[in-house]
């Protein structure tokens, strides 16, 4: 999907298409002080009545901006006070997520009406494989392409860009080539003029730090990754990430389209406004952390889950960041013991350094085929997870 929350805003706002927009920064309240006023709807608020991203203060970050924002470096998952730097004219709007999730399920729904062997990549994104699905191939797959673009504009007022390619490596990379609106279509021998030239952080699963060691040995695009033997990427990179990068550079995919799969883990986690310690920031740091549980069992609970083992994530002050996680005798979904086993957890890191996030986290999943357990208590085994800032006995108290 185009832009997807700022696009889905803009539904809302039409007043404002054209105009650089960043989503970011909270949540949205069911109405916002620019609409309460006059009670005014949201068509009618004039533009000049948006708050302006060059007011922003605090922490929050980027969930997405339109294009004309994008034109000026704003970018997904930047931090929004850089992003006001860079364009401080921008209108910056709170994060509606149930607004997100509606449209996320339709476009979906619109998509499997078509073409059934659908795998869901997250809330804007998603694989198709129409190999079996009537007239898919005509013109190489861009009827269909058509049509399902026509379709979700038709349900939803949305845009979306289509990449069609032989395997999924390859049809994700071609879903960025014509954004927005757009269909991109590579066959297998388009992968030397298309693929090889396009710089090799633009593979799904090259990282920054993995494309800064690329870089370090004069390997920037895919064409020249492709050049390097297998024997050597093995030997430099290690032999599962040589191997996989020898196959990606050469546009080798043989993964399926999954339509079901189980989740590993699910998680939730804030960054705070400001940095928050734990001894003088005891009360409200409580809170939060109970939130935080709260919603994760909602989540849990909602979508029929059980966790087996209950983490938290720390981040200091000084950006370093520790995990801690313990194994729970009884699966469970509920907030209570779920606050219970993160607190056990929380006893074995150090609280000495201010806060900027914490996060708690429920992993070994399994389906729930009973009521949410209630009050389990832990067992008295577990385990640590990483820490990146060290060890130590608690030197201040719990929250």
């Amino acid at each position: 999907m185009d832009a997807f929350f700022a696009s889905v805003e803009l539904l809302r706002y039409p007043q404002l298409k054209g105009l650089p927009v960043v989503i970011g920064g909270a949540r949205r309240r069911p109405e916002t002080p620019w609409e309460v006023e006059a009670g005014r709807a949201p068509e009618a608020v004039p533009v000049e009545d948006f708050p302006r991203l060059g007011r922003y203060t605090g922490r929050g970050v980027a969930t997405t901006a339109t294009y004309a924002a994008r034109q000026f470096g704003v970018g997904s998952a930047m931090g929004l006070m850089k992003a006001a730097r860079l364009c401080p004219q921008a209108i910056l709007l709170p994060v509606d997520f149930e607004r997100v999730r509606h449209f996320s399920r339709r476009f979906k729904q619109v998509i499997t009406e078509i073409a059934p062997q659908m795998e869901d990549r997250g809330v804007d994104e998603v694989y198709i494989d129409f190999t079996e699905v009537p007239g898919g191939q005509r013109e190489g797959g861009r009827v269909l392409a058509r049509l399902i673009q026509k379709s979700i504009f038709a349900a939803t007022g949305l845009t979306c860009s289509i990449g069609v390619a032989p395997n999924k490596l390859l049809a994700k990379m071609a879903s960025e080539f014509d954004k927005p609106n757009g269909i991109s279509i590579v066959y297998a021998e388009d992968l030397q003029t298309r693929i090889w030239p396009l710089p090799a952080r633009k593979v799904n699963g090259i990282g920054p730090k993995a494309d800064a060691r690329l870089e370090r040995h004069g390997i920037r695009t895919i064409g020249e990754l492709a050049a390097q033997e297998r024997d050597w990427l093995i030997a430099t990179f290690g032999r599962a990430t040589g191997a996989w990068m020898h196959e990606v550079a050469w546009g080798r995919d043989e993964r399926p389209v999954v339509t079901e799969s189980e989740p590993v883990s699910m998680s939730r986690e804030t960054t705070f406004e400001r940095d928050l310690h734990a001894v003088r920031d005891r009360a409200e740091l409580g809170a939060i952390f109970t939130a935080l549980c709260e919603k994760l069992a909602a989540d849990l609970q909602r979508k029929g889950y059980l966790g087996k083992t209950i983490g938290i994530k720390l981040r200091y002050d000084d950006f370093r960041i520790a995990t801690r996680d313990q194994t729970i005798a009884v699966p469970t979904a509920d907030a209570r013991a779920i606050r219970q086993a993160a607190g056990q957890c929380l006893k074995r890191v150090p609280l000495d350094r201010r806060l900027r996030l914490l996060g708690v986290r429920a992993g070994s999943l399994v389906r729930s085929s009973v009521p949410a357990s209630q009050g389990t208590e832990p067992a008295p085994s577990c385990r640590g997870g990483s820490d990146s800032a060290g060890g130590g006995a608690v030197t201040a108290p719990l929250f």
